[in-house]
């Protein structure tokens, strides 16, 4: 097994919440999240990161797909990769199509981390039954990955293939989210990259023995590593002043989604901008810190529009990335 800690993992994040205080309008702000991806492209930014949730009141990202291939057109380098895809609101053959279209045009740059989701509010809007949740996503996934094998696959009473089919291997196309036993054993039956949203040595292990039951060949955890949203500044205290009520508004509307099985490193506790400040999951660095961040972990987790950060603030941030991290980062 490859160490997770030798792996670079510099992400520029996206999941276009905008706080009831944005001063930008949500089509200024897509716009520029296409825009920022193109410059990821030219700068040492390993992974453009999407996420996806419906009905929500604040316009977070609901169509990862199509954003994901407007950036993946913008760029020739980067790696788009929306995590998590809930794969249990989806068609499964939809989204085989869609992925292998994302492949073929992009020459291979985009993943898709499966995941369950933990809102219940979603299924009821997507008329999926809740409680068979763990079914849904089983019998959807088995759809998903066959497809994307290029095997044939029994779907709606047919047996078809698909066409076209991607030219990448199924682990880079898909990996697999959770922070369950139950998420680890799923990776390991679909020969599946596991990705934990939460750095734990036992669901590893989990993961490991479900490869040797399974007899899986391809076995490999990537931990978060202790992520948190970072803005770059040359003077963070003033920055907590611009940008503390975009981040605590942030915190806030995560947190309210709060599942008793949910575990995530990224998942605050903090009500006010002073125990933000002190918990540490979003922080607001100098160029030197972040430096030294990537220096001892190998990961920096930009999220220039946070909560609905101002246009302006969060292009700050990256050409502070770009004039003064990038060139002391070393070659991955």
């Amino acid at each position: 097994m490859s160490d997770p800690s030798a792996m670079r993992n510099i992400v520029l994040r996206f999941d276009m919440r905008s706080s009831p205080g944005c001063p930008d309008s949500q089509s200024d702000r897509y716009r520029a999240a296409v825009d920022m991806a193109a410059w990821a492209d030219k700068h040492a930014i390993d992974v453009v990161g999407l996420s996806e949730h419906h009905d929500t009141a604040d316009g977070f990202l609901s169509a990862p797909l199509a954003l994901a291939g407007m950036m993946l057109a913008r760029t020739r380098r980067v790696r788009v990769s929306v995590s998590a895809l809930l794969v249990p609101l989806h068609d499964p053959l939809r989204l085989a199509e869609d992925i292998a279209l994302l492949d073929l045009a992009s020459g291979g740059r985009f993943t898709a981390t499966c995941g369950l989701g933990y809102r219940e509010q979603e299924y009821r809007r997507f008329g999926i039954d809740w409680d068979k949740r763990g079914a849904v996503f089983d019998e959807k996934l088995d759809v998903l990955v066959a497809a994307l094998q290029g095997q044939p696959f029994h779907y709606n009473g047919s047996q078809m293939e698909l066409n076209p089919k991607p030219e990448s291997p199924l682990q880079a196309l898909l990996t697999m989210g959770g922070n369950s036993k139950a998420a680890a054993r799923r990776a390991a039956r679909c020969g599946l990259v596991f990705c934990p949203a939460i750095d734990d040595n036992e669901l590893e292990q989990t993961y490991r023995q479900a490869c040797e039951d399974y007899g899986t060949t391809f076995c490999l955890t990537l931990f978060p590593r202790k992520p948190a949203t970072t803005f770059i500044s040359e003077d963070p205290s003033a920055d907590w002043n611009r940008l503390g009520e975009y981040l605590l508004y942030d915190a806030l509307a995560y947190g309210a989604w709060h599942h008793p099985n949910r575990r995530a490193y990224a998942e605050s506790f903090a009500s006010t901008i002073d125990e933000l400040i002190a918990e540490g999951k979003y922080r607001i660095v100098t160029p030197d810190q972040a430096v030294q961040i990537i220096e001892d972990t190998g990961s920096l987790h930009l999220a220039p529009l946070c909560g609905g950060a101002p246009l302006e603030l969060g292009w700050k941030s990256l050409k502070l990335f770009e004039e003064r991290v990038q060139p002391f980062i070393r070659a991955a």
